[in-house]
């Protein structure tokens, strides 16, 4: 069977049954063959008769050299396909193409070979005919041929089959030759492992589109061995995809070595998991040599080590000499030296590590300038308070310190304001200080005075909430606003306690103690003492007695040994 066609001409060898298919196939069939309607059709059979279908176009099939259709709802599909397989290319010679039998894996795939200049011929796929061994002989202008053509075209069904689109596919085998001279099989199973192990559907194919030669890549197979094999499911899909996206290959090398490594310096395994799920895996462990983790890993031994990472496992992304040497010694120097002090401050917000030494220096030296604070204060505060870091100093520390001056604060009573109060530094203006500030107003608090300055540091300690919630309490027992607010002046407390534990204590005082509810104007600490392990405690083994002050206020030792036979006895059984 012989065809002479003209330079640049296009050569089809489809069965006339499949063509038939297209008419029950999918709409993408469909519309595939009208786009690659011929210009003149003639029919030929083969050995046994069947029908087999030739045609010619002047133009090559956008938009690649190959194009492949799918019919399947083709009846009774057969076991065998037919391919053409190219033994001999040149220029301006002759192609000799035979009929050999390829298993078909359960798909009738078949593909249209598109005999242009400079064109790669790929494997043609056809549904399996019984067709005698014979030769066809055509005149072509071709300019080479691929090694692996079993390769190419069976990447190309596999592509399809996982969801690519056809464009997508024709994109990826076209910039990534390699794909193609790679066995089909190692490709396959790389696949199957990457899946495996939950990467699957659109995050494969973002996978493959951006880093195709992770289906090639000897770190990716053995990544994936030691994933599958030995710590199956200890990194996210998620994640693992993230690493594969943006990581060379050539940075997984060692991987498995350098999780055995966190083990060994004394990761538990149990928490393994939650490290590696929540590290730049890139920056943690691939672009780190095994030397440079020791060497983080030592350096945080004297502030926290292992119980700082578990805590907060990002700090394995920094660089050990450029980011987190400069930011640790930064806190080692304005603790005056003390670790153990700067490891505190580490282990209550291991995050204040994010921030850089150029952000601590400026927080500090607003504190220092508008504040008046020393050194040593400040530290204190950041003591107990580390995530003042996290306040911008426009938006909320200058009109917070601001205040405190307009209410009269001296830099002394700022510092002590804020080591017991360090939320009046970050609590929302709008959603929270703003209401609160309403509220004080309200019962009698005035503008720009140090009682209302110590006030509103206090109820930052509590709901807006349950901050009305006290007031409604104590106006219901019949107090007024104006004893409320001497009740703040004398106890700036009262107002951040519990509304709850409260109505239990004043319950007790008036019903079970016998005192009026004004009797505790001039002790409001009274609703500030644990009920059960002081008030109840105390009252049931004293009676009543003159004064709640006194009651209270004694110390544990005094009153036992003042009532020590009033006590009660305790007896072991």
């Amino acid at each position: 069977m012989t065809f002479n066609r003209p330079k640049k001409s296009y050569v089809f060898i489809v069965p006339w049954k499949v063509i038939e298919g297209f008419n029950r196939s999918t709409n993408w069939a469909k519309k595939s063959w009208q786009r690659t309607k011929p210009k003149s059709l003639s029919s030929i059979t083969d050995a046994n008769g069947s029908p087999l279908l030739t045609f010619s176009m002047n133009k090559p099939l956008p938009p690649s050299s190959s194009s492949f259709l799918c019919g399947r709802d083709i009846s009774s599909p057969p076991t065998a396909a037919a391919c053409l397989n190219p033994l001999s290319l040149a220029r301006g010679q002759k192609v000799v193409c035979s009929v050999t039998r390829l298993p078909l894996h359960g798909y009738c795939w078949f593909s249209t070979l598109n005999l242009s200049p400079a064109l790669q011929i790929f494997q043609s796929s056809l549904p399996g005919l019984s067709l005698s061994r014979r030769e066809g002989v055509f005149q072509c202008n071709v300019l080479q041929a691929t090694h692996d053509i079993d390769s190419g075209t069976s990447l190309f069904a596999l592509f399809l089959e996982m969801g690519i689109s056809k464009k997508g596919t024709d994109a990826i085998l076209e910039n990534n030759p390699g794909l193609k001279l790679a066995p089909f099989e190692s490709i396959r199973t790389q696949i199957c492992g990457l899946q495996n192990l939950g990467i699957n559907g659109p995050v494969l194919f973002r996978l493959i589109k951006k880093r195709p030669d992770v289906l090639i890549a000897q770190e990716i197979h053995s990544l994936v061995c030691f994933l599958s094999h030995d710590f199956k499911g200890l990194i996210d899909a998620s994640q693992l995809a993230r690493l594969l996206i943006a990581t060379d290959p050539k940075f997984l090398s060692g991987f498995e070595e350098k999780v055995g490594l966190l083990l060994d310096l004394g990761i538990p395994i149990e928490r393994l998991a939650h490290v590696l799920n929540n590290v730049n895996l890139s920056k943690a462990l691939c672009l780190k040599s095994a030397e440079e983790i020791k060497r983080l890993m030592a350096f945080l031994d004297g502030f926290g080590g292992v119980e700082l990472i578990l805590r907060r496992p990002a700090i394995l992304n920094f660089d050990l000499d450029s980011q987190l040497i400069p930011r640790i010694e930064f806190f080692l120097n304005m603790s005056g030296g003390d670790e153990a002090a700067t490891a505190t401050v580490l282990r209550k917000l291991p995050f204040i590590l994010a921030y850089t030494v150029e952000h601590y220096t400026n927080h500090v030296e607003f504190f220092r300038t508008f504040a008046g604070l020393a050194d040593e204060e400040i530290f204190k505060i950041i003591l107990v308070y580390p995530s003042l870091f996290s306040a911008s100093r426009e938006r909320k520390l200058q009109p917070r310190i601001d205040f405190l001056k307009q209410c009269g604060f001296s830099s002394n009573d700022i510092y002590k304001l804020l080591i017991k109060a360090p939320l009046f530094l970050s609590l929302s203006f709008e959603d929270n200080l703003a209401y609160k500030l309403a509220l004080l107003l309200k019962i009698g608090y005035e503008h720009r005075t140090k009682e209302l300055g110590l006030a509103m540091g206090w109820v930052c300690r509590s709901s807006c909430k349950n901050m009305q919630e006290v007031i409604s309490l104590l106006l219901n027992y019949g107090l007024t606003c104006e004893e409320i607010l001497a009740m703040g002046k004398k106890h700036p407390q009262v107002l951040q306690y519990n509304h709850k534990s409260m109505k239990l204590k004043l319950d007790y005082l008036t019903e079970e103690m016998g005192y009026e509810v004004r009797e505790m104007l001039a002790f409001p600490a009274f609703l500030g003492y644990g009920f059960d392990g002081r008030i109840k405690h105390r009252f049931e083994a004293s009676g009543k007695i003159s004064s709640i002050n006194k009651l209270l206020s004694m110390s544990t030792a005094r009153f036992s040994k003042k009532h020590e036979n009033k006590l009660p006895v305790t007896t072991s059984r």
